[in-house]
């Protein structure tokens, strides 16, 4: 489906490197590792026919733990889908991948990929199969990949230059007045639900009531739309 290949394509484009074929993705998918322990919700979860995993999450404001978050979120998956009695040889590659909206570093990179290294020489590698990795859409000008900069230029703002973030965009606005919303919307969270989980500046609360009203008018119940849009009840049903 399109959306899958709007996946593989973006996660090709951050690796500039081809994943294969797509096995299995999920979307808000929940992992608890035991009964006391903090929850993960993986914004899209993608595993790939040769075993590895590819976790993508949009962040749009800066609560100052991600490197942390990517520690616990890598923890998550190798702790889940490892079973009991299993060899750790069997651990699957992973690739965490924040996408951003600011800089986390704070060294003006587009990208920063981060891997284990023998501090004492920096040629030894842990080979340990799990990279983290941060995308800077601030710094959409600083990339020599052309594909890249156009799509975090969308990101930042809104301009769809490529033929990429055009299909991107196309979906989004497809989505929202599709009748099965309900289930399609949820593959575009990565790229617009985390703002309306932080709060709203008046161009973000304007746009969740007019998707509130988009999935209104596609019979969506009232609990999805607060779910998707945060607004609350009262001013849904008000619409």
């Amino acid at each position: 489906m399109q959306n899958e290949d709007i996946c593989k394509e973006l996660i090709e484009m951050i690796l500039s490197d081809t994943i294969g074929t797509i096995a299995y993705i999920s979307t808000q998918q929940h992992i608890q590792t035991y009964e006391q322990a903090k929850s993960v919700r993986f914004d899209i979860l993608v595993q790939t026919e040769d075993g590895k995993f590819y976790d993508i999450e949009m962040q749009v404001s800066n609560e100052r733990n991600i490197p942390k978050r990517m520690r616990f979120y890598q923890a998550a998956i190798d702790t889940s889908f490892l079973d009991k009695g299993n060899s750790y040889n069997k651990l699957n590659d992973s690739f965490i991948i924040f996408i951003c909206l600011f800089d986390v570093i704070g060294k003006k990179r587009p990208v920063y990929t981060f891997e284990h290294f023998c501090r004492e020489d920096k040629n030894i590698a842990l080979q340990d199969g799990t990279k983290k990795i941060i995308i800077n859409a601030e710094a959409f000008n600083q990339t020599e990949n052309k594909d890249l900069k156009d799509f975090l230029e969308y990101l930042k703002n809104g301009t769809a230059h490529s033929e990429f973030t055009r299909r991107i965009h196309t979906m989004i606005e497809t989505i929202k007045t599709n009748e099965q919303v309900r289930q399609e919307y949820r593959l575009m969270s990565t790229f617009e639900m985390d703002a309306r989980d932080k709060g709203f500046s008046e161009g973000s609360y304007q746009k969740a009531l007019e998707t509130a009203k988009l999935m209104k008018e596609a019979h969506c119940e009232t609990d999805f739309i607060m779910q998707i849009t945060k607004l609350p009840k009262e001013e849904i049903e008000a619409l």
